[in-house]
C-alpha cells in the first residue's frame, strides 16, 4: 500500500510543474520615478506585473522587493527592507507604506520575481528630496533632480526655438504673399490709350 502511494506521488510531481511558465516577464506598472519626501511614508508605492512569454499573466509568482541598505532608503510596513509578496491572477504585486529615512538622493528597489524554475529581475528607480511638497513626479530613473531639472531646461529651449521658428515661417509666407517681387515690380506693362477715328472722304 506505501508502495502505492510514492508511486501516485511520484506520478503527481512532474504535473505539478507543467503549469510553471518557462519564462517570466517582469515590467513595473505604477511607481517609476516617483519623488517621496525625506522622512515620509509612501501612500502610492511600487506596482509590477508578471507574466509569461506569451504576456499572460502570472497568478502565484513569488516577487521579493528590497530596498537599500544604506543611503537614501526606508522600510517597508513590516519594519523590515525587504518585502515577499505574491502575484495575484493578473499578475500583479504591489507594496506601499514604505517609511522613508532622511537622506536625499536617488535610491532603487530591486525586484525579483520566481515561478518554479523561471526567474525575472527589474529595478525600480525612485528619488528622496529634501522639499516638502508630498506630490510624485516624474523623472529619469537613476538620475538626480538636478540632471533632471538640466533635461526640463533644455526642452523648454527646444520649444522656445520651435515656436521661434514657426513664427518666422508664417512672417515669411505673409510677407510673399503681400508684397510683390522685385522681378514683377521692374516690368513695365504696356498700356493702350484712347482709339480715334476719323471719317473722312475717300
Amino acid at each position: 500500500m506505501v508502495r502505492i502511494c510514492l508511486a501516485f506521488v511520484l506520478l503527481l510531481l512532474p504535473l505539478a510543474g507543467q503549469n510553471d511558465p518557462d519564462i517570466l516577464l517582469i515590467r513595473i506598472v505604477e511607481g517609476e520615478g516617483a519623488v517621496y519626501p525625506v522622512g515620509s511614508r509612501a501612500t502610492r508605492g511600487v506596482t509590477v506585473q508578471v507574466t509569461d512569454e506569451t504576456g499572460k499573466p502570472v497568478n502565484g509568482a513569488t516577487v521579493v522587493f528590497r530596498l537599500p541598505e544604506d543611503g537614501p532608503t526606508g522600510t517597508f510596513s513590516s519594519g523590515m527592507p525587504t518585502e515577499i509578496v505574491a502575484s495575484g491572477v493578473d499578475g500583479r504585486a504591489n507594496v506601499w507604506g514604505m517609511q522613508w529615512n532622511r537622506v536625499t538622493g536617488p535610491l532603487e528597489v530591486r525586484i525579483t520575481a520566481a515561478k518554479g524554475q523561471a526567474r525575472a529581475g527589474t529595478v525600480c528607480g525612485l528619488y528622496l528630496s529634501a522639499s516638502e511638497s508630498r506630490n510624485a513626479e516624474p523623472r529619469i530613473a537613476g538620475q538626480s533632480n538636478g540632471v533632471l531639472s538640466r533635461w526640463r531646461s533644455h526642452k523648454k529651449i527646444w520649444i522656445g526655438v520651435g515656436i521661434a521658428a514657426a513664427a518666422f515661417v508664417g512672417v515669411a509666407a505673409i510677407s510673399s504673399r503681400g508684397t510683390p517681387s522685385a522681378a514683377a515690380a521692374g516690368v513695365n506693362a504696356p498700356k493702350i490709350g484712347t482709339p480715334s477715328i476719323i471719317i473722312g472722304k475717300p
